[in-house]
């Protein structure tokens, strides 16, 4: 069974940064492609920017170019989401999703599996 846990959510001001983590079991993390999501009330969920098997990653969503930053640590399986220069239009709950089959969409639809989601909230 797939299990995804982020951590790293919480509130700060616009410009301030945050750090997401998703921990992931070893054969997930090696044979799943991963990514980061995020979902505000009445829309529909968002992909920020995904990585494949094969350490690809995707584009980034327009809106966080430049600010947000994927990583992968191979020691921890865990996959981070360094967040600077947040602004209020980036609160939402984040997401961490995994598959098992080749990926390079920022689609929510292609991806089975889900964690719990972190709340991030910036305020102005």
């Amino acid at each position: 069974q797939v299990q995804l846990v982020e951590s790293g959510g919480g509130s700060v001001q616009a410009g301030g940064s945050l750090r997401l983590s998703c921990a992931a079991s070893a054969y997930t993390y090696s044979r799943h492609c991963m990514g980061w999501f995020r979902q505000t009330p009445g829309k529909e969920r968002e992909g920020v920017v995904t990585v494949n098997m094969f350490g690809e990653t995707t584009s980034y969503a327009d809106s966080v170019k430049g600010r947000f930053t994927i990583s992968q640590d191979n020691a921890k399986n865990t996959l981070y989401l360094q967040m600077n220069s947040l602004k209020p239009e980036d609160t939402a709950m984040y997401y961490c999703a995994a598959d098992w089959r080749f990926r390079r969409t920022l689609k929510a639809d292609d991806y089975l599996y889900w964690g719990q989601g972190t709340q991030v909230t910036v305020s102005s």
